[in-house]
């Protein structure tokens, strides 16, 4: 894979000094293609990230327990080196390189309609199934499966058709409050079907309602441990990431380049509301099946937003809106 990058020499030279010693010490740690306390690029879903090896192990082959840098420690995970590369200049270049192309194909598939090539022709004669149920059926948690990340924001197949979709092992499931089940079909008939857009800035920002909600914990319970502090955190910082590549309709992406020049330094967050971030929770089921988080981990990540849930529909009328402009 090329050359280690210097950040990954001065890693590896650190990893060797406090483990191995001076003259006459043990030999290196054989810990195969990578090191603990290296700094790497991994593959998470269909995109590349920055993380560090925090341990290594040896189960028939190498495993890697990896922390996603600038991520809560929610997401560290056991990887093969299969998903691992040093972290060089010509990676870091494949990394952009794919962040732009998922970017690009994303706004050119309608949403609702992108699948996997093998589930192309079922999938249309599915959403016009859905579409045309949609009058007659309430909405139901959207919890999906597949090895590809699905199309722009929420579509309405994602928020009607999960109770019959099979889950894989340790799938997260997030049952969405009636309320903000039907949120999301509001906003997916008001954008997608009557061209309305949410002005922005929106009021409360996404990154406000955050603080409101932790200002609620404090109040009623006193403190605010470190471990919902990590989830929140990983929350905004999912959002910021995930939103320009998978929480917009196509019809909201002029808007989106527009709040958001390239080259801003703008985080959406601190632009995006209520409305777009409730996507987020549709879509964190199907970016999960992507982790090999322990089940405790799991249980206790589905606690905490289920009560985020709920802060969000007791206080549905002041952080969403009710027509769009």
């Amino acid at each position: 894979m090329g050359s280690a990058s210097a950040a990954a020499v001065k890693d590896e030279a650190a990893a060797e000094e406090s483990g191995g010693g001076g003259a006459g010490g043990d030999a290196k740690k054989d810990t195969g293609p990578f090191r603990e306390g290296e700094k790497v690029l991994a593959y998470h879903g269909p995109l590349i990230y920055e993380a560090k090896i925090q341990k290594t192990e040896f189960r028939k082959e190498w495993k890697y327990f990896v922390h996603y840098l600038g991520w809560s420690k929610t997401w560290d995970e056991w990887v093969g080196s299969e998903r691992l590369m040093k972290l060089t200049e010509p990676n870091l270049e494949k990394q952009r390189k794919l962040f732009k192309t998922q970017q690009s194909s994303r706004s050119r598939v309608p949403a609702g309609k992108q699948k996997g090539l093998h589930e192309k022709e079922e999938g249309k004669q599915q959403q016009q199934q859905q579409q045309q149920q949609q009058q007659q059926e309430p909405p139901k948690p959207a919890v999906t499966r597949g090895k590809k990340r699905k199309s722009d924001a929420v579509s309405s197949a994602e928020v009607k058709d999960a109770a019959a979709a099979e889950e894989p092992e340790q799938v997260l499931k997030i049952v969405l409050p009636g309320t903000l089940k039907k949120q999301l079909v509001d906003d997916w008939e008001f954008v997608t079907h009557m061209g309305k857009m949410i002005e922005l800035p929106r009021n409360p920002t996404a990154d406000q309602i955050l603080k409101k909600y932790i200002e609620s914990k404090t109040k009623r319970d006193g403190v605010v441990e470190d471990a919902l502090m990590e989830v929140l955190n990983g929350l905004r910082t999912y959002f910021d990431k995930a939103l320009p590549a998978m929480l917009l309709y196509p019809q909201e992406r002029a808007q989106f380049a527009t709040a958001i020049p390239p080259g801003s330094n703008a985080n959406p967050s601190t632009i995006y509301g209520a409305e777009h971030f409730l996507r987020l929770f549709v879509k964190l089921p199907e970016l999960l099946v992507y982790t090999n988080m322990e089940q405790e981990a799991l249980v206790h990540l589905q606690q905490k937003l289920t009560d985020f849930l709920k802060f969000l529909q007791k206080n549905q009328t002041s952080f969403f809106l009710s027509s769009y402009g």
